[in-house]
C-alpha cells in the first residue's frame, strides 16, 4: 500500500472508493519499522543498545528523513509548505502499523485532494486486466521435531 500512497501523494487528485484504502509510506528495515528502531535509541542507555540496534537506529532515521523529505516534495505544489510537513510526518513517522489502511474518510481529514467513486467505466476497464490468482500457499508447513531437525 505504501508505494501506492506515493503515487498517489503525486496526483492532483485522488479517486478511491468504498474498499480502496491508502497505506502509511513508514519506512521497513530488514522488515521492522523503522521507527521502532529509533524509539529504541532513546528509550534506552546507548551503554545498553547492541552495535547492530544502533546502526539499525541510524539507518532507520536516515530512511525516515528520505521518506518524509520525499512526501514533502510530492506534496509540495499542493499544499502550504507547514502542511506538507505535517502531513508527511504523520504518513511516514510510525503513527500506525505499516500494514494500516486509510479510509476515504480518514484520507479526506488528512487534507489529501480525495474525490469518491471510482466512474463505472474505469471499472470496466479494470475488469479487462485481472489479476492473476496465486496457486502457492502463503505459509509453507515443514514438519520438524523441537531440535529443528526435519521429521521423517
Amino acid at each position: 500500500m505504501s508505494g501506492g500512497t506515493l503515487i498517489a501523494l503525486a496526483a492532483d487528485e485522488i479517486v478511491m472508493d468504498a474498499f480502496s484504502v491508502l497505506g502509511p509510506i513508514d519506512p521497513q528495515i530488514v522488515g521492522l519499522p523503522a521507527a521502532s528502531f529509533v524509539e529504541l535509541k532513546h528509550q534506552k542507555p546507548i551503554a545498553e543498545v547492541s552495535d547492530i540496534s544502533f546502526v539499525l537506529a541510524s539507518m532507520s532515521e536516515k530512511a525516515i528523513n528520505q521518506v518524509k523529505a520525499g512526501a514533502q516534495e510530492l506534496l509540495g505544489h499542493k499544499l502550504p509548505n507547514e502542511r506538507a510537513k505535517e502531513l508527511a510526518e504523520k504518513l511516514a513517522g510510525g503513527q500506525w502499523t505499516h500494514d494500516y489502511g486509510l479510509t476515504e474518510r480518514e484520507a479526506k481529514s488528512l487534507g489529501l485532494n480525495v474525490k469518491a467513486g471510482i466512474p463505472p467505466s474505469v471499472l470496466n476497464l479494470m475488469r479487462l486486466y485481472p489479476q492473476p490468482v496465486r496457486h502457492s500457499p502463503s505459509i509453507e508447513f515443514l514438519p520438524r521435531d523441537r531440535s529443528g531437525r526435519r521429521a521423517a
